[in-house]
C-alpha cells in the first residue's frame, strides 16, 4: 500500500470505521481521526500523564492560558503502545492535535514516517534554540540530522539513599549532605556492604525486579553502556552487543542479588517502596519519577544522587525524555502552527513546575535558575541528564515497548538467579535477532 492510498484509507475507511465504534463521542480525539481539525480550541493538546505529573502539566497549562490569553484543550490518553498508536493514527490522515508529548525515545519511527513537522525557523523566531537545551537531549531529538521534537525534561534512573542510613554507615562526606566520592564498581559494592553490615539489615539496596521489566531494562543499560555501545545499530536492523561486555555486566548484576546477598533477588514495586520506606534498605534503585512517591512519608529522610561509575570510567545515566512534538496536518493553518509554538515555549518557560514530579528541565534557562537549584533533591543529579543514555535507535525500542518487555525478561531472570551470565548473552542475542529482522509497521 502507497502512502497516499495507505492515508486516504485512514483518512476514509479506517476513520469511517473507528467513528463508528466510537458513535456518540464529540471529543477531539475522535474529531481527528473522522476528519475534522478540531476547532474547539485555539491548540489541541494529547499528552499521557496522569497522577501528580498530570496535576503539574494542568498547573502549567492553566498558567500559559491566563498569561497568552490563548485556550488549549488537553487531552488525557492511555500511556503506552495505546498513546503512540493513536498519535500515528491521527497523524497519518492528517488531522493530528497541535501539540502532543512523545518520549524522545519514540521519536525515531514518528520522525522517519514523516509524521511530525521539523524544528525549524518558526521555533527559532520563539528562542527555541539548540545552544538552550541539555545536549543529550537535543542529540536524542534530531532524528538524520534534523531536531523533530523540543525536549521538556530528563528523567533517569538514579540512586535514591536513606540519609541517616548512610551517615551511620560512614558513607557521607564532610558535609554531612552527600555521599562520599565512589570509583567503579568496587567502591559501590563496597558501599553496600557498609549499609547493610553498619544497620544490620537483611539487604543492603532493592530494586523492583519481578513483573517489572522496564527497570530491570533500565538497570542493565546502565551498568552495560559504561563499557559497550548500543546493542543494535543502523536504524535496529543490526545485532552489534558486545558478548564479554554483556556478560560482564550480568555476572556484576547477579553478583549483587546472588554470591554476596545485597539485593533481593525478587521484588515487587510493592516489596521495594515498602522496604526503602520503612528504612529497611538504605539505597533504592529507580527512577525519578519516584520522588513524590516518598516525598510524604513521615520519618524517611533520603537523598537521590547519579550512579557512580561502575564498571566502566565515566558515570553514565539511563534515561528517556519527554518532549513536544507538532505532528503534520495540512488542514493546519499558520495561525494554529504559530499558537502551537508559542504553546511550546510557554511549557518550557513553566517547567520548574514540571521538575517538582522529579524530572530534570531540559530548558536551560530553567535548569540554571535559582529557582530550580534550590530544589532538592531534583537538583542533585542534574549531572545524570549530561551523562544520559537512551535506548537504542530502532522503530521497536522505546518507553513502554513490547523490546523493553523482551529484555528485561532476560536481565530479570539474571538477577532472579535463574539464568547464568553466559546463558544470558545468548537468550538476549536470540530475541534481538527477532527484533532486528522484523519488519517496521511503516
Amino acid at each position: 500500500m502507497t502512502e497516499l492510498s495507505r492515508r486516504q484509507f485512514l483518512a476514509a475507511g479506517g476513520g469511517l470505521t473507528l467513528a463508528a465504534a466510537l458513535a456518540g463521542c464529540a471529543s477531539p480525539v475522535v474529531t481527528s481521526f473522522t476528519g475534522g481539525q478540531p476547532r474547539t480550541a485555539d491548540v489541541i493538546y494529547w499528552h499521557l500523564f496522569g497522577g501528580g505529573d498530570g496535576a503539574n502539566m494542568a498547573t502549567m497549562v492553566k498558567k500559559y492560558q491566563q498569561s497568552s490569553g490563548r485556550s488549549v484543550e488537553a487531552t488525557l490518553l492511555s500511556w503506552g503502545n495505546p498513546y503512540y498508536t493513536k498519535l500515528s493514527l491521527s497523524a497519518s490522515s492528517g488531522r493530528p492535535p497541535d501539540v502532543a508529548i512523545s518520549h524522545l525515545s519514540r521519536l525515531p519511527l514518528l520522525a522517519q514516517a514523516g509524521l511530525l513537522e521539523p524544528v525549524g525557523d518558526q521555533f527559532s523566531a520563539q528562542g527555541i534554540t539548540q545552544d538552550k537545551f541539555t545536549p543529550a537531549a537535543w542529540k536524542k531529538a534530531t532524528v538524520g540530522g534534523t531536531p523533530f521534537a523540543v525536549p521538556l525534561d530528563t528523567h533517569p534512573f538514579v540512586l535514591f539513599y536513606n540519609t541517616p542510613l548512610a551517615k551511620k554507615a560512614g558513607l557521607l562526606d564532610a558535609t554531612g549532605q552527600n555521599l562520599k566520592p565512589m570509583k567503579r564498581s568496587d567502591d559501590f559494592v563496597a558501599a553496600l556492604k557498609a549499609m547493610k553490615d553498619a544497620n544490620g539489615l537483611d539487604f543492603a539496596a532493592v530494586a523492583t525486579i519481578t513483573a517489572d521489566p522496564s527497570t530491570c531494562w533500565r538497570f542493565f543499560t546502565m551498568v552495560y553502556s559504561g563499557v559497550a555501545g548500543p546493542i543494535v545499530s543502523d536504524g535496529g536492523t543490526k545485532v552489534t552487543i558486545d558478548r564479554g561486555a554483556m556478560q560482564e555486566t550480568f555476572a556484576f548484576l547477579q553478583s549483587l542479588t546472588q554470591g554476596q546477598k545485597l539485593m533481593p533477588s525478587n521484588a515487587t514495586a510493592t516489596t521495594s517502596s515498602t522496604l526503602f520506606s520503612q528504612g529497611r534498605v538504605g539505597f533504592l534503585f529507580d527512577g525519578v519519577w519516584q520522588i513524590p512517591t516518598y516525598r510524604g512519608i513521615k520519618g524517611l529522610e533520603f537523598n537521590v544522587v547519579p550512579f557512580p561509575p561502575l564498571l566502566g570510567p565515566k558515570p553514565v545515566a539511563y534515561a528517556d525524555s519527554h518532549s513536544l512534538v507538532i505532528p503534520k496536518s495540512t488542514g493546519r493553518t499558520a495561525a494554529r502552527t504559530k499558537d502551537a509554538v508559542s504553546f511550546i515555549k510557554g511549557l518550557l518557560d513553566q517547567s520548574s513546575i514540571w521538575a517538582d514530579g522529579g524530572h530534570v528541565p531540559a530548558w536551560l534557562p530553567v535548569q540554571k535558575s535559582k529557582e530550580f537549584l534550590q530544589l532538592k533533591p531534583q537538583s542533585n543529579y542534574t549531572e545524570a541528564a549530561f551523562n544520559a543514555v537512551y535506548d537504542p535507535e530502532a522503530w521497536y525500542t522505546g518507553a513502554g515497548s513490547d523490546f523493553q518487555t523482551a529484555m528485561g525478561s532476560v536481565i530479570a531472570s539474571v538477577l532472579t538467579g535463574a539464568t547464568d551470565p553466559k546463558g544470558a548473552v545468548d537468550a538476549m542475542t536470540t530475541s534481538l535477532k527477532t527484533f532486528s529482522t522484523a519488519r517496521p509497521p511503516v
